[in-house]
């Protein structure tokens, strides 16, 4: 945009300014738990607290990029691995009084990954950590984040019904059991095997077999057969969760 683009009269300087940041809600599973990447704040505001990962947009960048950047950083991955997991906008946040130090307007982020080592803090961060998700931990958040992540949850868990994502905690192959764990860990419900198996592979691109020997998972039984994520993006019909209450749907897992 040049300068005769802007309308005549035009002055940016009525406008008050405000910062854009990103928040990233950033999952994986871990010993058949939901875990989220925290960290702790070094400065203020909420010196000492645990808060989501995140920073603000820089001038020449946008929110997405920024996101990308944010998640390398405290995942310890490069950017170009980065940018292989999955990141997608959750919603946008923007209460006046979200921020004490100003006015401050964030995209939050929800990202999966399959387990990583042990992140890094960096920024302003003193630290990070994974942590399991429990109802108790969105209250102790700094910020809104204990709204953003009980959003994010809620999202992730939706779509597990409908597409492909369960397989971004997985890693490139895995058994049909690793695959039936990760719903169970999100939607904090016990599935039937065989009526899980029935339906992941009734939709033609799902999973695909990888060749080569099965895996022993750990149990007395005979080795898995492993598969890898297909080209089908959407899962038809959909695997639809179990009923659950509200405890369960706050993390826990029975």
């Amino acid at each position: 945009m040049s300068e005769r683009d802007i309308p005549q009269g035009y002055d940016p300087k009525e406008f008050e300014p405000f910062a854009v940041t990103v928040d990233l809600a950033v999952f994986t599973v871990r010993n058949a738990l939901l875990h989220v990447l925290l960290i702790r704040r070094g400065q203020a505001p909420f010196a000492g607290t645990w808060a989501l990962p995140g920073g603000f947009v820089l001038p020449r960048e946008s929110a997405e990029r920024a996101a990308l950047r944010e998640l390398a950083e405290e995942t310890g991955l490069s950017e170009s691995v980065a940018s292989a997991l999955h990141l997608e906008q959750l919603r946008t946040y923007s209460d006046p009084g979200r921020d004490p130090r100003m006015r401050v307007v964030s995209v939050a982020f929800t990202a999966l990954v399959p387990d990583l080592p042990e992140p890094r803090g960096g920024g302003d961060a003193a630290e990070a950590q994974w942590v399991p998700l429990t109802g108790e931990l969105q209250a102790l958040l700094a910020f809104d984040h204990g709204r953003i992540l009980a959003d994010a949850r809620r999202r992730v868990g939706d779509k597990l019904e409908y597409t492909a994502l369960a397989m971004a905690f997985c890693p490139p192959e895995f058994t049909l059991g690793e695959l039936q764990q990760v719903y169970e860990t999100v939607w904090g419900v016990a599935l039937d095997r065989p009526n899980f198996r029935r339906k992941v592979l009734a939709t033609p691109g799902f999973v695909e077999p990888v060749g080569g020997p099965p895996r022993r998972t750990g149990g007395r039984g005979k080795p898995a057969a492993l598969y890898r994520a297909g080209a089908a993006r959407a899962l038809h019909p959909p695997l639809l969760r179990p009923p659950f209450d509200d405890v369960l749907l706050e993390g826990t897992h029975s």
